[in-house]
């Protein structure tokens, strides 16, 4: 039978990801910070973006929809599903539902002016506005703060500066620079002396003669090559670095097993000593570089806050602060549109006008869907934020989907990097969703979360005398109506990093002498 070629015609549906999809998923899994980053992005190249704020002295208002909602009184009513965002996935048919094809004006709906109050400077600082927003003698130009803030100093930068005032021969500097610039983030020497003496062409022990003078520069324990070294350099700082001790350095292993019978015959000690030595070490720094040049910690913002209301319902609503309020200059783009311009520019202000309609129209989709799932989370969970983690409730993402009327993907994508303060403190979303563990003797199952949380309470109120194991763990639950395994105690327990009942034997008996 020969080959042949043949064109044919076949016709069918598929689904088609286009970019404004693939823009409105990425949007919905964003944290506000990223968020924000993005949308500054978005700022600079669409000129008919702008942002809903005060220009020219007069305020700006800008349609903001009121994000609250009662979590007592069902879901938010929010726009036409055809608007809900969906990431691609194996379920066609549920992709299709949330993402939709309608781009109607859904969104004008339920919107309610607000007004952007302008800011007013703090009451008694003696500051003039133009101290707060301008240069002195009435500059436009907008002072640049962060000129005037020291760049933080590095770990290499303060090791140098000591090195340039320890060290007067050249090829120390030289040896001693090459050792500051293989010592990491933590502050130990990550390379071995004999390759450096090698690239170097010099004798191992210059090398090491330099390393000895780096080691005694601050931070205390820097250019240690392990952890053992590094405790030996700050506890001869210290002067307690005795034979006993050195006995204790030289068997880590064991200090971490908490093996204390075993470190009591090697370093020739009674249990007091031990527990003074244990407790010498204990206040050491096993990475003395991290307080140079560390990445500044950012202060996690909640998306949503949660208030209890007067009749014992509780507040939903999310936090403006964090969304961002855009607006598209329609004025301008009439202006352009009517003027005689070449056929590329009107194209790029109509692609310019069309992603700016469908980027504030995600944005507030986005918010909508967040205020949906965490109402839905608030109804599920009313017990935890009432009596405490003991009381959460089982939650999987289907059942929220479920819910809502949306897919589980677009559930786990919503409850990503997005938080939310409530009267039990800040949580992320993902928090609230745990497996469920069947009850011993019948009715409702129980979180996953609050069974470990019963294991670490039971776990601190043990008394040295009374160690309670994995086994005895297990019963205790089960009198409360937990059906749980044992590997299962001892996975909780790893989780929360609690050491095995024979090791805080040993440790509270220590302790206790101590």
């Amino acid at each position: 039978m020969a080959l042949t070629t043949r064109l044919m015609l076949r016709q069918g549906q598929s689904l088609v990801m286009t970019p404004q999809l693939l823009q409105a998923i990425k949007l919905l899994q964003l944290s506000n910070i990223e968020l924000a980053t993005f949308v500054e992005a978005e700022l600079e190249r669409n000129p008919l973006l702008e942002r809903a704020e005060e220009e020219g002295g007069r305020e700006t208002e800008a349609a903001e929809p009121d994000w609250s909602e009662q979590a007592g009184e069902g879901a938010p009513d929010g726009p036409s599903e055809a608007w809900n965002v969906e990431a691609f996935s194996a379920d066609h048919s549920a992709l299709a539902r949330d993402l939709g094809a309608e781009t109607g004006n859904a969104f004008d709906a339920d919107r309610t002016q607000a007004t952007v109050e302008r800011a007013e400077l703090p009451d008694g600082l003696g500051l003039s506005a133009q101290a707060w927003t301008g240069t002195p003698g009435g500059d436009s130009e907008t002072a640049n703060v962060e000129a005037y803030v020291a760049a933080d100093l590095t770990l290499a930068e303060h090791l140098a500066a000591q090195l340039s005032v320890a060290v007067d021969d050249a090829v120390a500097r030289m040896i001693g620079r090459s050792l500051i610039d293989h010592i990491d983030e933590s502050g130990y020497l990550t390379a071995d002396v004999t390759e450096i003496a090698d690239r170097l062409g010099v004798a191992s022990e210059r090398v090491e003669a330099v390393l000895k003078v780096v080691q005694a520069f601050d931070p205390v324990g820097v250019g240690a090559r392990h952890l053992a070294e590094c405790l030996e350099i700050q506890l001869r700082e210290k002067d307690r670095f005795d034979p006993a001790m050195a006995a204790l350095i030289g068997h880590l292993d064991l200090l971490a097993k908490r093996d204390y019978a075993a470190l009591r015959r090697l370093c020739g000690v009674d249990d007091e000593d031990l527990a003074d030595m244990v407790k010498e070490v204990r206040r050491l720094n096993p990475k003395p570089g991290n307080a140079f040049g560390a990445a500044p910690i950012q202060p996690v913002v909640p998306d949503i806050y949660v208030r209890p209301g007067s009749d014992r319902s509780w507040h939903v609503e999310l936090n403006s602060d964090v969304l961002p309020r855009l607006l598209v200059n329609q004025s301008y783009y009439a202006k352009i549109s009517v003027k005689k311009t070449a056929d590329e520019d009107k194209s790029f202000i109509s692609n310019c006008l069309q992603t700016a309609n469908w980027l504030t129209k995600s944005l507030e989709q986005r918010a909508r869907t967040i205020l949906k799932v965490a109402t839905e989370i608030v109804r599920h969970q009313d017990a935890f934020l009432a009596q405490g983690v003991a009381h959460l409730r089982p939650l999987t993402l289907k059942t929220v989907a479920d819910a809502i009327g949306m897919h589980e993907s677009t559930v786990s994508r919503v409850t990503s990097n997005k938080y939310m303060a409530t009267p039990r403190g800040l949580f992320e979303l993902k928090y609230f969703f745990t497996v469920s563990i069947a009850a011993s003797e019948g009715g409702e199952a129980h979180s996953a979360e609050a069974v470990r949380f019963q294991i670490k309470q039971m776990i601190d109120q043990e008394s040295p005398n009374a160690i309670l194991s994995d086994d005895a763990i297990v019963l205790k639950l089960k009198a409360v109506n937990i059906d749980i395994a044992r590997r299962t105690v001892a996975k909780y327990r790893e989780s929360l990093r609690i050491p095995s009942s024979v090791e805080r034997r040993r440790e509270k008996q220590v302790m206790t002498r101590g």
